[in-house]
């Protein structure tokens, strides 16, 4: 259960603050994602990603910090929720410049809106949930060439591992599947390709999906200083330069088509990043429906091997003591 401390040191429930503070605003709270943070960045990619986030703040971590991290780049308002429960109990509406310059007084909660998007229907759970219960979607539900067969993109989701506060980069997108994806499964996502026609397509798939995924056209070696720190990254068709530049920024995860004849190379220089890398040639055959198999494509993958945290230094245990009786008196 999601938990911050109250003023008095004593945990309160997460969940129960941030329906406080959505009643406080007089907005739904249903539909919202509850996030703390206490882990920033991770709070912050659920902001870009999602258009209902109610953040528990942290010292150091309020409104202020969360404006100058989501602007301009991520159009939001903020509804600052003061001292809940307390007794200078206020609430405030500012945009997210605003938020970094003015003061604050106990911000307990900020709820972060994406005001553009409508309202989602009801539904039997609370939070965001999947559009549609698939995922690997079929390639008709694309308009573009596809980097990946459903089946290839399967498998490097699997990879990838995207879920909610990560930052996924999908570089090289083409019809923007993967980013859409990984998009579907809670996760921010920026897709980049160099062309200007495939960045169209690739924005008329995400309006078709419903999701965010921010758009940028260029090389990965012109634009990387601009890009938020990712998580897990999918680059098609792997140079060793683009490979090395999206290396050394992905903090866990590494997905990666890689052309004939390269995937040794390929391999040596995410093993001189500190990633562990596997290599695979996937090919599915269609036994319906198709009037040819696709050709087979090499998939690289790799992880940052976890660190492993040291074990807790061992207690002493005091030895107990038996002292015997005062003379006189005995032991029942």
């Amino acid at each position: 259960m999601l938990t911050v401390s109250g003023r008095d040191g004593a945990p309160r429930s997460g969940t129960a603050l941030a329906a406080r503070a959505f009643a406080l605003a007089g907005v739904p709270w249903d539909d919202a994602l509850v996030v703390s943070a206490a882990e920033f960045r991770r709070a912050v990619n659920a902001c870009r990603a999602h258009p209902k986030v109610a953040v528990l703040t942290a010292p150091g971590a309020g409104p202020a910090e969360l404006g100058r991290a989501l602007f301009p780049q991520t159009p939001r308002s903020f509804i600052v929720c003061e001292d809940v429960d307390g007794p200078e109990e206020r609430v405030v509406h500012v945009r997210p410049a605003e938020a970094t310059t003015r003061p604050w007084n106990k911000p307990d909660v900020v709820l972060v809106l994406d005001n553009r998007r409508a309202e989602d229907a009801p539904t039997w759970i609370a939070g965001p949930a999947l559009r549609e219960p698939a995922w690997a979607l079929p390639q008709e539900a694309f308009v573009g060439e596809p980097a990946l067969t459903p089946e290839a993109r399967a498998f490097a989701l699997a990879k990838l591992g995207p879920r909610i506060g990560d930052m996924v980069w999908d570089i090289g997108s083409g019809d923007g599947s993967v980013a859409i994806e990984c998009a579907r499964f809670g996760a921010a996502a920026v897709a980049l390709d160099r062309d200007d026609s495939v960045c169209v397509r690739l924005r008329e798939n995400v309006r078709r999906h419903g999701v965010r995924v921010a758009v940028s056209r260029g090389e990965i070696g012109t634009v990387v200083d601009h890009l938020p720190v990712p998580d897990a990254v999918f680059l098609a068709d792997a140079s060793s330069e683009a490979l090395a530049t999206c290396a050394s920024r992905a903090r866990h995860r590494l997905a990666a088509t890689a052309p004939a004849g390269a995937t040794p190379a390929l391999m040596d220089v995410l093993a001189g990043h500190g990633f562990t890398a596997h290599a695979t040639t996937l090919q599915a055959t269609p036994l319906t429906g198709a009037p040819e198999p696709p050709s087979p494509v090499t998939l690289l993958w790799a992880e940052r091997p976890a660190a492993v945290p040291e074990p807790p230094a061992a207690k002493r245990i005091r030895s107990i003591e038996t002292l015997p009786p005062p003379p006189g008196r005995s032991v029942l």
